[in-house]
């Protein structure tokens, strides 16, 4: 039988981290619903197509050929996955994400992918419009505030000079456009499972979840 898993939670609860472990853990396909998003905002970005212009946007993700590799996006041949995270994506990538044309065109690519492998997918309305009927679906929460210590070390590991201040307002502000947005909100769906991550380690929280899907 094929397995569908679906993590959902708002920006910087630690989706990808625990998607990625919990594929190895179960052999599954990892994919990470988020970095689409971002790829789609990285080529707007570089071509200054505004999350307004739908038919330019279109005609950009028409030419862009995503698969993952060892949980990392491949767009168009190129590893772009150290260029996902960079502040200026995650500034945007709400803006673009709200899009209805360029999430129904998103959420036809990520349901493809689901039918033909056993998968796990993270992001904010995987288990309430992509993979509804998911085996196993989570939902991952935090405080704010340790989202943004969580991002903000990662930003500075990668030498990068960011301000927690800054951070920490730019998940509130992701949070708010997130769950008001008028297509796909994020929200937890009816029959999946919330664990908050405040105050635990990636061991614990892969290890907390494994003991559902174990069951």
């Amino acid at each position: 039988m094929r397995m569908t898993v679906a993590i959902d939670g708002p920006a910087g609860a630690g989706k990808s981290t625990i998607a990625k472990l919990l594929a190895e853990r179960f052999n599954l396909m990892y994919i990470n619903t988020g970095s689409m998003y971002r790829a789609v905002t990285l080529k707007a970005l570089e071509n200054n197509i505004s999350s307004n212009n739908v038919k330019l946007l279109m005609d950009v993700i028409n030419i862009m050929e995503m698969h993952f590799e060892n949980n990392e996006l491949i767009l168009n041949g190129v590893n772009i996955n150290n260029e996902l995270t960079l502040p200026k994506i995650s500034n945007s990538v709400s803006a673009y994400a709200s899009v209805k044309e360029v999430r129904e065109k998103l959420v036809e690519q990520m349901r493809a992918m689901s039918l033909k492998f056993n998968v796990i997918m993270d992001g904010r309305d995987i288990g309430t419009v992509v993979l509804k009927d998911a085996n196993y679906k989570f939902f991952l929460t935090a405080s704010a505030e340790e989202r943004a210590d969580r991002r903000y070390k990662e930003l500075r590991e990668k030498g990068l000079d960011v301000k927690y201040d800054i951070i920490l307002e730019d998940i509130k502000k992701r949070d708010y456009l997130d769950t008001n947005r008028e297509v796909d909100p994020l929200k937890k769906a009816e029959d999946a499972i919330e664990i908050d991550t405040t105050g635990l380690n990636i061991e614990e929280v892969v290890n907390k979840i494994s003991g559902y899907m174990e069951k």
